[in-house]
């Protein structure tokens, strides 16, 4: 039996921000293809939406919206790429799902997790939007809660760089990228893996994280092949 995996993919993987449509329909697809690809390998796959494309809490400039609602529209944000994702996956024969922690009956089934264990053993892809449901977490909080939840063997974090560096790549052409790393070193390091309330959740909890940088081919080698990016363990 392979393993039960969830993967979280950042809101620029559905499109780009202040575009025409905010959603990019062919990289939706190419994502939706690699899911299914790994589904065909086995796997069971879950997956956290992002809404980077759509809003972040972040993107308001000044105090015109408070924190909470801020981070409500961003919440609800996830529920459009999930459901562009849903579609795409259903479009091309794959099985999927949209759990939500808000009641949206009509467009997600209630976040539940033995229901969401229940999808997956039968070779659906469940779509996690909505984040925690509460403000204040971000979509790294959601990954690590639903990765305990579903009692899933490994997560998966697909950024924009190869994986987790001693500096930031983009400013410094000498960092320097780490293949395996335990949790213990990158607080010591002070390295920004992710959200502190993510990183003690992973952590006391010994939670397995790959980070690597996303395509739909790198998707398929981080998780089939094991040999890319950084491997993050206790």
């Amino acid at each position: 039996m392979k393993k039960r995996i969830i993967i979280k993919t950042s809101g620029e993987t559905f499109g780009q921000a202040r575009a025409e449509t905010n959603l990019d329909f062919a990289a939706i697809k190419s994502l939706a293809q690699s899911l299914k690809k790994l589904v065909s390998l086995g796997y069971q796959v879950a997956i956290v939406a992002g809404a980077g494309n759509i809003f972040r809490a972040r993107m308001i400039a000044g105090e015109e919206i408070d924190r909470t609602s801020a981070d409500h529209i961003g919440m609800l944000a996830t529920h459009i790429n999930a459901l562009a994702l849903e579609s795409a996956l259903e479009k091309i024969g794959q099985k999927a799902v949209v759990m939500s922690p808000f009641a949206m009956p009509k467009i997600a089934k209630a976040m539940n997790h033995q229901e969401a264990i229940d999808y997956l053993e039968i070779k659906t892809v469940v779509i996690f939007a909505g984040g925690t449901g509460s403000p204040y977490f971000t979509t790294d909080t959601c990954l690590i809660l639903r990765a305990l939840e579903i009692k899933a063997d490994q997560v998966y974090k697909a950024t924009n760089v190869l994986g987790v560096y001693d500096k930031n790549p983009s400013k410094y052409k000498n960092a320097k990228l780490y293949k395996t790393l335990s949790y213990d070193e990158a607080l010591k390091k002070n390295l920004q893996l992710m959200d502190a309330t993510a990183f003690a959740l992973a952590r006391d909890n010994q939670v397995k994280v790959m980070v690597f940088k996303y395509s739909p081919d790198n998707l398929i080698k981080a998780i089939s092949k094991n040999n890319i990016g950084t491997k993050i363990t206790n």
